[in-house]
Parts: C-alpha cells; structure tokens; sequence
C-alpha cells in the first residue's frame, strides 16, 4: 500500500518527501477583553460585572459611578470597551463621552431612550447604544464582544432614531468643541434628579426595599416582566415575587393602579 495523503479527491505519493513541518507552536490564549462600566447605580454596575466576569472571555477592569471616574479609569487601564451611562451625576455620560472615544470604543448601556440624546452619543462619537430592557444577558456580551472588532449595536430604540436621524438629512454639524475636562458641567442629569427625590420619597412612605423600588421604577416605565429580569440579571418568577410584595405594600391589585400610586395621582 502506498505511503500518501489524500486530499483534493486524489492519494498524492510522499514516500520520498521529507517531513519538513514546523513543530506545532503552543496556541496561545487570547487576552481577556477588558470592560469599564460606568453608571451611578449600584444596583446596575454590580449585575453588569457579575454577568461579564461570567463569561471567560472578558474581565471588568473598574467600575465608575460618574463621568469623572470613568474617564480616569480609562486612563488608568485603557480597556478594550467602555459601557457608559448616559444620566450620571457630576459629569454625565454625554459630557465625557468626547474624552472618552479617544481612549477605547464606548458603548452606551442606558435607560435614556430620548432620541436626541441617542443622536448626540453617536454624534460624539458612541459606537453603540443598547437601552436597558431591549437586550438579553447574550446579546449583551455579544455586542460588547463586537465592540472590539468594530461592530456596532444598537437595540430597537437607538435604532429607530438613527434610522429617523438619516432620513431627515439634517445640516452637517459644526464641529464639536471640547472644553477642558475641569470646566463640564451635568448636560442632562440635572433633568433626573427631581425624578430620584420623587422615587426616594416614594420608597420611603411605602416602605419599599432599593430593589422593589427599582422594579417598581421599570415597572412604571412600561417594561413587562421579561424586560424587567434582563435589566435587573434576575428570573422572572423573582420578578414576579417582587412585584406581588410591591403590590401588597402599595395596595394595588393592577399594574395600573400600582403606577398611579406610585406617580402620586391616584386620589386613594
């Protein structure tokens, strides 16, 4: 039987050809992709670090709750993705955003789904927006994956207002003017901060936990539970828990009447 190796469809003769194969190399394991998360809520950064240090693939380098902290923790470990917040106090996610695209690719990951500000992140220079509620635990870790390989994503919301955004043509814009990073000011979170001292104050008369008062908060905006337990990195039966004690505690018995109480205009 002849000595040989098939490929192609034929046996090709290699009785008198040396073995001249370069000793296999070791492969070697890919760096981790490297993650700063910035966003003022706890709650939110610590579910955000607990899923993708899950994955074996990437690892959080830091966590920042402003738009100062982020930019220094890119400094510091310039990473490979930052996820950032838009409404954060002090400096917010679209006041630094201007610094911060220099450093790394910046992936909004946010509640805001206004679409001018969706325009403004990508205007500055965001390659990507996810809302919260819009994206699994998956499809977040895939795209944070494609940031790196410059991919963009976006969920519905930021979609729909880049595709209106193209539509309209708008003027080209002047070009952006970056002031130094001591002198930014807040651009949209002072618009959020009579809504937290509502949502405080409503936490404390009804005597909610921080995570019901959140659940209650998504809740209010619309999410159905499915929604809720993606943002929240919890199951939907826990969802589900925690809206039957928020219901107790508020004395509704509907989504609706819940929401009224808690937006302060149901007269019961």
């Amino acid at each position: 039987m002849p000595n040989g190796i098939t490929y192609g469809g034929g046996v090709h003769d290699v009785s008198d050809v040396h073995d001249v194969r370069a000793p296999a190399c070791p492969r070697q394991p890919l760096r981790p992709l490297t993650v700063v998360i910035a966003d003022d809520n706890p709650v939110v950064r610590a579910g955000l670090t607990a899923l993708l240090h899950g994955r074996h693939d990437i690892e959080v380098a830091a966590e920042a709750a402003d738009g100062r902290e982020a930019y220094e923790a890119a400094v510091r470990h310039r990473p490979d993705v930052i996820l950032l917040d838009v409404r954060m106090p002090g400096v917010d996610g679209i006041a630094v955003l201007p610094y911060l695209v220099g450093l790394a690719p910046v992936m909004m990951l946010t509640y805001s789904r206004e679409s001018e500000i969706v325009r403004e992140a990508l205007r500055l220079g965001a390659g990507g927006y996810l809302v919260h509620g819009e994206f699994t635990a998956d499809e977040l870790t895939s795209a944070v994956r494609g940031m790196r390989e410059g991919r963009a994503a976006f969920t519905a919301t930021a979609a729909n207002a880049l595709l209106a955004h193209v539509r309209a043509q708008p003027d080209p814009q002047p070009a952006i003017s970056t002031p130094p990073l001591s002198q930014l000011q807040p651009v949209v979170a002072q618009s959020s901060t009579a809504q937290r001292a509502v949502s405080m104050r409503n936490r404390e008369d009804f005597r909610l936990s921080s995570r019901e008062a959140e659940v209650m908060e998504l809740i209010a905006a619309g999410m159905s539970n499915q929604q809720i337990a993606a943002t929240c990195f919890i199951s939907e039966k826990t969802v589900k828990n925690h809206i039957n004690r928020i219901f107790a505690k508020l004395h509704a018995t509907t989504r609706s009447e819940a929401i009224a109480r808690w937006l302060g205009v149901s007269g019961g």
